[in-house]
């Protein structure tokens, strides 16, 4: 294997165990919660605790590492999340009477897991500047669906895995040692393997700015020494991360309504779903980039969700409603990838880390807060709110559309 190939397979990793370190939970928490006998808003709290603490660590690790190499910060937030798991399995050993506001003290316990593992976990802005230090500008065009498809195996694997582990003798603290001793081959896989892939003639100078104003994400992409293509598009991944957020905590609560699944059929619609993100970003979005360029696959993305968003309401016939789902799964699909790529092919490699911190904070603060808001409307409009999506994926397409023309004329 030649040392750019196990660097790719180091980058294959980073974004395996990323994902994993969220979606092996997914099936576990929710029953953690109710073991434990709390009311639901304390799994939202966990959620959203999660999704704050990540949007200040993509922030900062990103910027932090222009300025000290990617490898030391890789190193650093994975040893992060290890510590995380080591706090959560703590809570196993903790007594499960209600101690504080009514609630059991292993709960406040994994609680501080999740703020340790929130911060941690915004090294994928990091793995994703070094995919961009690492990659030539032809294989910028392909690397982050190739990078998307491994992410969304991760989506099908993690939570068969964390289902599978907990459902044993001793519950959630089988899947807390699997995700420990991940964790710890990661660390050391990325110190025994891993390149630095940011010479230190190339790295920023270290600036006395407070960490806290790397938080105010207007301000920042303000004054953010880039080309406008890179701005347009982090104010582009803007729209679209309030659409995920949408899309992401609604469309469950949707396939439920509309189908009356169950536990069983609904993890079969997840594996689904996992399915189809895989094979569109590993095969036919590598390809479409290929052919097209990331603006354009964008552009086409967007308006496939706009048609996919509304044609979903449409039927209530699940097997129409799979091919329906497919066309907006793959719209989705062609979204993903293709902001990354545009950041990766036109942004300044001096500044990578910090651009791509912003653009994973951007959607790391959307799933903060908006999924609270989007449930809420959900449950009082019902589907009528994926025509509003609509209407926001085709807004973003006619957006690309008015920055090429402003391209042209200019």
């Amino acid at each position: 294997m030649s040392s750019q190939q196990s660097q790719f397979l180091s980058a294959y990793l980073l974004s395996a165990v990323n994902v994993l370190g969220y979606s092996i939970l997914i099936p576990v928490l929710p029953f953690v919660v109710e073991d434990y006998g709390a009311p639901e808003w304390v799994y939202g709290l966990l959620l959203s605790t999660y999704a704050f603490c990540q949007f200040i660590g993509a922030t900062w690790l990103g910027k932090l590492s222009d300025k000290v190499g990617r490898k030391k910060v890789l190193l650093m937030s994975h040893a992060g999340t290890l510590l995380c798991w080591l706090i959560f399995m703590g809570a196993y050993f903790l007594p499960a009477e209600p101690h504080v506001l009514g609630l059991a003290l292993p709960l406040f316990v994994i609680l501080l897991a999740r703020v340790v593992d929130g911060i941690t976990g915004g090294n994928s802005a990091v793995a994703e500047a070094f995919v961009s230090d690492i990659t030539t500008p032809e294989q910028k065009k392909t690397i982050f669906s190739t990078l998307g498809g491994v992410a969304g195996l991760g989506m099908i694997v993690g939570p068969g895995l964390g289902g599978f582990f907990a459902s044993g003798t001793y519950g959630y603290l089988g899947t807390i040692l699997l995700a420990s001793a991940i964790s710890l081959l990661t660390l050391i896989f990325i110190s025994l393997v891993l390149v630095e892939s940011l010479p230190t003639e190339k790295r920023r100078t270290r600036a006395t700015t407070p960490w806290w104003h790397n938080l105010n994400l207007p301000k920042r992409l303000a004054s953010l020494d880039e080309a406008p293509i890179v701005k347009a598009t982090l104010y582009m991944k803007m729209l679209f991360s309030m659409l995920m957020s949408i899309y992401v905590s609604t469309i469950v609560l949707f396939v439920i309504d509309l189908f009356a699944l169950n536990e069983r059929e609904l993890g079969l619609f997840m594996l689904m779903v996992g399915g189809f993100l895989a094979f569109n970003q590993m095969v036919v979005v590598k390809r479409m980039m290929a052919r097209w360029g990331a603006k354009a696959t964008l552009q086409r993305g967007l308006l496939l969700a706009t048609l996919g968003f509304f044609l979903i309401t449409q039927t209530k016939s699940i097997w129409v409603y799979a091919c329906f789902y497919y066309l907006l799964n793959l719209g989705i699909a062609m979204c993903l990838p293709t902001i990354n790529t545009l950041l990766a092919e036109n942004g300044n490699p001096k500044t990578m880390g910090e651009t791509m911190g912003i653009s994973n904070g951007i959607m790391s603060l959307s799933n903060t807060f908006i999924p609270v808001v989007a449930a809420y409307t959900y449950g009082i409009i019902g589907y009528p709110i994926y025509w509003m999506s609509a209407v926001l994926a085709l807004i973003g397409a006619m957006g690309i559309w008015w920055f090429n023309r402003g391209e042209r004329v200019g």
